[in-house]
């Protein structure tokens, strides 16, 4: 591909990229009301809508065997996702109110899956391994989040961890309920979702086309183009939805989507498809995003937990901690 055309495929890929999803994720989420979806399943549609442009890019990119950028896409993304959907928004609204056990029921999945996924990219585990762990702990959560609340009560666990699992499901859906509670959807909202996911995968093609022809032309590393540049531009719905919602007060609905987003990420667009293409060789600019993604992790939830909630100190915190992985990685260049 010509560097002109890269550049053209690049910046046209991108606008209608994020311009579709916004379609896309809408008309999801009205289908997902109008078939009765829980509040924390709802979450988790919109935040794998809203996840199409990185997670197309990056199996676009492991599918042209750009395996480093690839996995950059997919990590980098979670680290932008971090910074924009938590600490952006906790500086937009002010405070982030947040139950604690919200975050530890959230929290726990999103360690285990940053855990996994720095253990899969250092090649500490095999991508089939690192899914099927992850998988262990995803089903439940999500059929969890699925369950009608009068079914949590039967679950075949100990009185005490029904209880809390109880109270922790509804202390979301009452997060989450105001943030995300759209109109019932139509036939007409069902083809529309459809046209626009083609669009947006289309879109994401050639975003990711034209963005790795133009890093081997100006000799940018993979882990840059990836982890850094494509990985900000695919997560710009999400982030730009967060600070919608933090500007209306909702700011808590930002801690599941991205959470459930950066899960998705790593299933969807790092594990899955490396089960089948593999992964690239480890790589300290790799280790280096991954191992980002799940320090910044660990400190978002601490910092959540502990102030129960984010404020502006905290979020800023969160923002340095972007700022200082993107130097990091250029340095590293």
């Amino acid at each position: 591909m010509a560097v002109g055309l890269a550049i053209v495929a690049f910046v046209a890929g991108a606008v209608v990229s994020l311009g579709t999803s916004w379609v896309l994720v809408s008309r999801l989420e009205m289908l997902g009301e109008r078939f009765g979806f829980s509040e924390g399943l709802l979450g988790m549609l919109a935040a794998l809508a809203a996840d199409a442009p990185e997670i197309t890019a990056a199996v676009t990119a492991l599918e042209h065997h750009e395996r480093a950028v690839g996995a950059g896409v997919v990590i980098g993304s979670n680290v932008f996702n971090l910074a924009a959907l938590l600490g952006l928004g906790a500086v937009v609204a002010g405070r982030i109110d947040l139950h604690r056990r919200v975050i530890v029921l959230g929290g726990a999945v999103a360690l285990w899956v940053a855990a996994l996924c720095l253990a899969s990219v250092g090649s500490a585990v095999d991508p089939a391994v690192g899914l099927g762990l992850i998988l262990v702990v995803l089903i439940p959560y999500v059929t969890v989040l699925a369950a009608p609340r009068t079914l949590l009560p039967r679950l075949p666990l100990p009185r005490p961890w029904v209880a809390w699992l109880t109270a922790a499901v509804a202390e979301e859906e009452l997060e989450l309920e105001e943030a995300i509670r759209p109109k019932r959807g139509t036939p007409g909202d069902a083809v529309a979702a459809v046209l626009a996911l083609v669009v947006v995968v289309g879109a994401a093609v050639a975003m990711e086309r034209g963005a790795s022809t133009l890093g081997r032309h100006y000799a940018v590393s993979g882990a840059i183009v990836g982890g850094l540049v494509l990985a900000a531009v695919t997560s710009l719905p999400n982030a730009v939805a967060a600070v919608y919602l933090a500007g209306k007060g909702r700011g808590a609905a930002a801690l599941s989507t991205a959470l459930n987003s950066n899960t998705l990420n790593v299933v969807a667009g790092l594990l899955l498809p490396a089960v089948f293409i593999g992964l690239a060789k480890p790589a300290s600019q790799t280790i280096l995003v991954a191992g980002s993604y799940l320090g910044l992790t660990v400190l978002t939830l601490a910092l959540a937990y502990t102030g129960r909630g984010l404020r502006r100190g905290p979020g800023w915190i969160i923002i340095a901690g972007y700022v200082a992985f993107v130097a990091s990685v250029a340095a590293t260049s």
